[in-house]
């Protein structure tokens, strides 16, 4: 077996995909080469993910403090088959009238909610007793498209009727709307009121609030140079906004796409007055015109690459924690069409987070909008019911999912999603109908970490393959991805369809451009087909030596602190 050292790694950096697969008996102690010298890192761009996650993953999510609400203390009761809606919304609009941090606590046992659970405030936290057996189960009987009586997706209702937004499926006598719960709403839903969930319609944006033109940043780096003095303050919470107004030659389509920008298609450019790439991030220092941010640059800003800075509204310190989310096990109308039994959205949320939950039977486990700093931890997708998603990411920045497992069907198992930037997905297992979905719509520098899949082979002309990336997305918003999404560690374990000598075709056949895949390895020798042509390195090649790309930026990132 031959041993690869430190100065032989360099030595493979620019090698073919043919010529990497020579290297599947490398051993696991190798450093990536991507990861060796400036030099190398220069020529093969990798973005520092390790700011993903609350606190820009320099702090652990906090020991929930502050006033407790119990719901029992409203008239809920846990295990009496009773509906407890009414003493548990009773209980939060307690709670939101309480100055200070409040937590709203279930005791153990099963209540039954019939409405959505709508938190509205900063410093908030909804906690159970647990997860799994003994904790607190909260089951939900009906879907949001029964319950949800209020105007949040208005918007997005007549985007669809707009639109002519519809799922056609001839062989099935299938014609109808989209459904607004196919992506959006959930019945623990956290959004700050009077703020758009995510933008649809023109006629409905807001006048940006520009706070200041950027001068000159670079890509990676922490420190704008502004065009004048602005109202900003250490400690606020800024936006820093990419705006297309040049057309399809514009310097953001370039930097998105690099020398596959011509493929962009047309939402890059036909929202001239709406940001295409939204980075939101905290005020580290202002000194002048030169402003440090929490988290570095997504791209360059300057002549070419023009960016302004605006403020952001939503809120802060929420948590979710410690529950069982149920639902029934009742048909599924099919993609799109979801009737809304969603478990927890995210939308307008900064430093927050949702550790310890369980969902099962969900439409959609977990959905994310218009927020950055998020952590999920320790989550469980289960159930019978066929998924839209499991954990979702989309519009949102700096978004960390860790510890999920997911062990039901789930079209999307695992999406990074329009417009999200710099998320990582870290120590996540696909047990069933795994697929890693980069959807189109501008998401780059997004990051799959020590991810565990298990697939099933299917023969194909040129031998078994399996679909590992299956983008998705309208052709307006193609390519699959932008620039420096990046595979790390993927491990793949084909439980049928081929047999143990045979090589197997991972493949990703409609991405982007500029990915980085590292460490793809598994219980077969696999080849890799993934369009654009990526940076490859390390094929079949257990990342021992650096399991988590996260991991490893964040130490290096507090060793340098």
């Amino acid at each position: 077996m031959k041993k690869i050292t430190f100065f032989t790694v360099l030595g493979i950096a620019s090698l073919s995909l043919g010529a990497l697969e020579l290297h599947a008996e490398t051993t696991n102690d190798a450093v990536p080469a991507l990861l060796s010298t400036e030099t190398i890192s220069e020529a093969n761009f990798l973005p520092d993910f390790s700011y993903a996650g609350y606190r820009n993953g320099l702090h652990a999510i906090p020991e929930a403090s502050g006033t407790v609400v119990e719901v029992d203390q409203f008239g809920a009761k846990a295990d009496d088959q009773i509906d407890d809606t009414k003493a548990v919304l009773a209980a939060i609009d307690h709670a939101n009238k309480l100055d200070g941090p409040v937590i709203v606590r279930f005791s153990a046992g099963r209540y039954r909610i019939s409405d959505v659970l709508r938190i509205e405030r900063s410093d908030f936290v909804l906690q159970g007793a647990g997860s799994g057996k003994g904790g607190t189960l909260l089951h939900f009987p009906r879907p949001l498209k029964q319950v949800d009586k209020s105007g949040s997706l208005d918007e997005l209702r007549q985007y669809l009727v707009k639109l002519e937004k519809r799922q056609i499926e001839p062989d099935k006598n299938l014609d109808d709307y989209f459904s607004e719960y196919s992506w959006s709403g959930g019945f623990i839903w956290i959004q700050k009121p009077g703020v758009r969930t995510a933008p649809y319609l023109v006629e409905y944006d807001p006048e940006i609030e520009k706070l200041a033109d950027i001068d000159r940043g670079n890509r990676g780096e922490r420190v704008v140079v502004l065009s004048k003095p602005a109202d900003i303050e250490s400690g606020d919470i800024i936006q820093l906004q990419w705006i297309n107004d040049a057309g399809p030659e514009a310097g953001i389509i370039k930097s998105l796409y690099a020398s596959e920008y011509k493929s962009a298609g047309s939402h890059h450019w036909s929202f001239p007055g709406r940001p295409l790439v939204r980075q939101t991030s905290r005020v580290v220092s202002v000194d002048g015109v030169e402003v440090t941010l929490a988290d570095p640059l997504l791209h360059n800003a300057n002549e070419s690459i023009p960016a302004q800075i605006a403020p952001w509204e939503g809120l802060q310190q929420v948590g979710i924690e410690d529950l069982h989310l149920e639902f029934p096990d009742s048909p599924y109308f099919g993609h799109h069409l979801e009737q809304g039994y969603n478990g927890i959205y995210f939308t307008t949320a900064f430093d927050s987070w949702a550790r310890n939950i369980r969902v099962t039977n969900a439409d959609s486990g977990i959905l994310s909008y218009s927020s950055a700093n998020l952590t999920y931890q320790d989550i469980i997708s289960d159930g019978t019911r066929r998924a839209h998603y499991a954990v979702h990411m989309g519009n949102v920045h700096n978004v960390l999912a860790e510890n999920v497992t997911v062990m039901n069907p789930v079209l999307h198992s695992l999406t990074f999603n329009t417009q999200s930037t710099k998320c990582v997905y870290k120590n996540a297992e696909v047990f069933t109908t795994p697929t890693l979905d980069q959807h189109a719509g501008a998401n780059h520098q997004n990051l799959f970490d020590n991810v565990t899949l298990h697939m099933q082979a299917i023969q194909t002309e040129s031998g078994p393959a399996t679909p590992v990336f299956d983008g998705s997305g309208a052709g307006y918003w193609q390519p699959g991805h932008g620039a420096f999404n990046t595979t790390w560690n993927l491990r793949v374990l084909i439980t049928g369809g081929a047999h143990a000598n045979e090589i197997v075709t991972v493949q990703g056949l409609d991405e982007g451009p500029l990915a980085r895949i590292v460490g793809l390895h598994g219980n077969r020798t696999f080849k890799l087909d993934y369009r654009p042509t990526p940076y490859v390195e390390l094929l079949n090649v257990d990342l021992e030596a650096v399991p988590s790309l996260y991991d490893y930026q964040r130490a290096e990132r507090l060793r340098d602190d």
